[in-house]
This record gives C-alpha cells, sequence and structure tokens, in this order.
C-alpha cells in the first residue's frame, strides 16, 4: 500500500512544496490513523500527535522562511529577485503547481502588507483594511473548506450505500471513484487550501514578529516577503508565467479542477 504522503505528493505536488507549506494536514492525519490501524482510535491521542506535528510543521517553516529572505534583508535584492523568479518557474511545473504557488503568494503578500500597513498608521486606515480583508478572506476559506468535507462526507455515504446494497463489485466501485474523481480532487483541495493558509499565517507572524531582531529588520523582511509573495502568485507582468491564476487587471484563471483561486492583485 502507497504512503499516503506520497499520495498526496502526486496529487497536489505537495514534495515539492515542503520547504513551503510542511506536510499536509490531512496527509499527517491519514498517516496517524493508520499507525494505530487494528487497535481502538484514540481521538484524545490523535489530537495530541496532530498537534505536536503541527508545532513542529511550523517551527520548521518559520526557520525555512527566515533563511530565504534573508539574501533582501542584507541588501541583495536583485539576487534574492532572480532566485525567486526561477524557484516560480521551477514550482510551476510541479501538480498544482500555480494553484499552490498562488495560495503561497497571496498569503504572504497580504501578512507583508498588514505588516507594513500597521507601521504606517498604527491604527489607521491601512491596516484596518488589511486586517478586515485578511479576515474575510479566512472566513471565506473556511466556509469553502467546510463544502469540501461536506462533499467528501457525500461521496463516502455513495461508497457506504454500494457497499450495504451489496452491489460493491471491484467494477462497480471503479466506476464510482473514476466518475468522481474530479469532485474528489477538488474536495481535497478545497480543505488543503485552508490548512496552507492557516499555517502560512502562523508562519508569517512569527516571522515578522520574532523579538529577537530589531524592529528595523521586521519592516525589511515585510518587504522581502512581499516582493517574494507578488513574484509567486505571477500578476504584475514583470513576473508574469504562462500559466499565471491572476493578472494584474483582475482577471483570473480556473485551477485545474475548475476552481477559481481565492486571490487580490498586489
Amino acid at each position: 500500500m502507497l504512503d499516503p504522503a506520497t499520495v498526496f505528493g502526486m496529487l497536489f505536488g505537495s514534495d515539492c512544496f515542503e520547504d513551503y507549506v510542511g506536510k499536509l494536514a490531512l496527509s499527517s492525519l491519514v498517516s496517524v490513523d493508520m499507525a494505530e490501524e487494528g487497535q481502538q482510535p484514540d481521538v484524545d491521542n490523535v489530537k495530541y500527535r496532530m498537534k505536536a506535528l503541527q508545532k513542529e510543521r511550523e517551527e520548521k517553516l518559520v526557520e525555512t522562511l527566515k533563511v530565504r529572505l534573508q539574501p533582501y534583508v542584507e541588501g541583495r535584492k536583485q539576487v534574492f529577485v532572480d532566485w525567486a523568479n526561477a524557484e516560480a518557474r521551477r514550482l510551476s511545473d510541479a501538480s498544482f503547481g500555480e494553484a499552490m504557488l498562488h495560495t503561497i503568494g497571496y498569503i504572504y503578500t497580504r501578512q507583508a502588507a498588514k505588516k507594513l500597513g500597521k507601521n504606517i498608521f498604527l491604527v489607521g486606515v491601512p491596516f484596518l483594511a488589511e486586517w478586515v480583508r485578511d479576515k474575510g478572506h479566512f472566513i471565506k476559506s473556511q466556509v469553502i473548506a467546510a463544502s469540501g468535507a461536506v462533499n467528501l462526507m457525500q461521496m463516502q455515504e455513495g461508497l457506504k450505500q454500494k457497499f450495504e446494497s451489496g452491489t460493491a463489485e471491484e467494477e462497480a466501485l471503479s466506476t464510482y471513484l473514476l466518475e468522481n474523481k474530479d469532485a474528489m480532487i477538488s474536495s481535497l483541495w478545497k480543505i488543503n487550501v485552508a490548512d496552507i493558509e492557516l499555517t502560512l499565517l502562523h508562519v508569517c507572524h512569527a516571522v515578522l514578529r520574532d523579538s529577537t531582531v530589531p524592529k528595523h529588520i521586521l519592516n525589511v523582511r515585510a518587504k522581502a516577503l512581499k516582493k517574494l509573495g507578488t513574484i509567486f502568485q505571477g500578476a504584475k507582468e514583470c513576473y508574469r508565467r504562462e500559466n499565471s491564476l491572476r493578472k494584474d487587471s483582475g482577471e483570473r484563471v480556473d485551477t485545474p479542477q475548475g476552481n477559481t483561486a481565492n486571490s487580490s492583485t498586489t
């Protein structure tokens, strides 16, 4: 049997993006659940292990992101931009590459803009605008993730009915899974987006609120993070890739599964 992490890696290119998003929570959950196969599920133990894995995931991503932003912080801005462009082109070739880049880039730019807006006017319009925008996007992502979970439960119920009716022959099951393949992947993607966004939200907060460095360095980090996010989104003409999901004009392109990526121009 294939390891669940391998399956998720093939579906969503998460292996290529592991340094940016870590191991996806759904993949970790399935792995933890399989480790207890044959035993009575211990919900508290699963929660504890998932919380520990998420903490480890975020801490690793924080340190990795700091290192990636460092060339810009040191004033080597062109080196940073050249690397970011090359990295975006490399990652765009992965499964769900552009969708993943767009999701990561959106969080990077929004959190950086929120930090920079707060520095300009502590409780003024720029900061409040980013705060409201951030909250609205997060709520929308959670609603979309919930709809994805509901769709998966409905498909699971369909499989259950086939088993209970005695019609769950291998050919019938294969046909059912094939017919619902796109809907299943779409639902999984919706859930993964919410997981990625929440994880990166915590990561960006840690990077931009680091108490071990001076405030002026945090400001430069925010600028570097915004630049990286802008390049990853590929919306601006100078950073645009052939399959970029959004243009400066606000035009959006559907993802491979027919979902339109959540975003805004930067």
